[in-house]
């Protein structure tokens, strides 16, 4: 009766700190509007996985046996709201924002786990690949809470400050459109693996 602390920590940072539809959108982020302006962005990524973590402890993994095509209808809609995302991307120049625009804040990051299919399946084989059977459900949810969270403050932040670094270097030139389509591309891309290729 009990979580894999260590084991589920070592999955936890092979998943946060790999390619997939939030990181991407941190990426981009600091890409487009800088490290600094994005923080309120990042801090909603980072606690929006809570709005997801939390119903799954308690209960939403009992619904999706009763009802898998609710879960399986709610994947697809969200890889096509993440796809939509990818193509806006696609379309986004670097260098001085638009002065009508500003960097997406702190409601529009919260958002983002929740239509990821990626951090579903992430806490999805949290809470089945690591978590002994009869283990209260408050202790497992929190536990497996809090390690997420505290590797998304880690690793989340240098994802974003890595666009900021590519802006720095790429924004105006001829590479430029090339960096947002490569982007979107992996953010499809890792979409596309989630639903498809048995990824988490």
């Amino acid at each position: 009766m009990s979580v894999a602390i260590a084991s589920f920590a070592v999955f936890a940072a092979s998943q946060v700190g790999t390619p997939g539809p939030a990181n991407m959108a941190l990426l981009s982020t600091g890409a487009r509007y800088g490290f600094r302006a994005a923080l309120p962005f990042v801090a909603g990524v980072a606690l929006g996985k809570q709005l997801v973590i939390w119903p799954v402890g308690f209960g939403l993994m009992e619904l999706a046996e009763r009802a898998p095509w609710v879960f399986e209808t709610l994947k697809y809609i969200s890889a096509a709201y993440i796809i939509w995302l990818a193509w806006k991307v696609a379309n986004l120049r670097l260098g001085a924002a638009d002065p009508a625009s500003s960097a997406p804040g702190f409601a529009a990051g919260l958002i983002v786990h929740p239509l990821n299919p990626k951090a579903w399946a992430m806490i999805v084989a949290g809470f089945t690949g690591f978590v002994s059977p009869g283990t209260d459900p408050l202790t497992a949810t929190a536990i497996i809470a809090a390690v997420l969270l505290a590797t998304q403050v880690v690793l989340h932040p240098l994802w974003t400050l890595a666009g900021d670094r590519i802006a720095c270097t790429l924004a105006g030139t001829r590479g430029e459109p090339y960096l947002m389509y490569t982007l979107a591309a992996l953010t499809v891309a890792s979409v596309l693996f989630v639903l498809f290729g048995g990824g988490t």
